[in-house]
């Protein structure tokens, strides 16, 4: 079994032992295990300090990016894991969620955390999309 790994050139390559994402192929599917994204530019600045809506969009859109990279979407995600330095921006991100994942409706997994790799962040998400070949 290749994995492939998944760096769009839009994003930061990684400069660690990462990937953005991990395509695993798995009997008539592949499975994708996207890296935890943080709302970050290309080079690796937090941008949208203070705006949870703000974060969490580019959080997703940057999902996006890598799925797309794997010839899959949105609508293809199963899980995930939501982290959030705050517990109080829930309903923010739950409302971001909700109106982009509407067709999928993805297991979903959301906690608090006391801090994140980079200071700034109100939000870190990962996730797991399976598509059939």
């Amino acid at each position: 079994m290749t994995n492939m790994k998944i760096n769009p050139v839009s994003l930061r390559i990684p400069t660690k032992a990462y990937s953005q994402g991990v395509l695993v192929p798995c009997g008539k599917s592949n499975l994708l295990f996207v890296t935890g994204q943080l709302p970050q530019n290309i080079d690796g600045e937090i941008v949208h300090l203070d705006n949870v809506e703000k974060q969490v969009r580019l959080v997703f859109s940057r999902i996006s990016e890598i799925l797309e990279e794997a010839t899959m979407s949105l609508d293809d995600v199963v899980k995930l894991q939501i982290y959030v330095k705050d517990i109080k921006y829930a309903k923010t991100v739950s409302s971001v969620r909700d109106e982009l994942f509407a067709r999928s409706k993805p297991a979903s997994t959301l906690v608090e955390v006391s801090g994140f790799v980079k200071e700034g962040c109100c939000i870190e998400i990962d996730a797991v999309a399976a598509k059939v070949k």
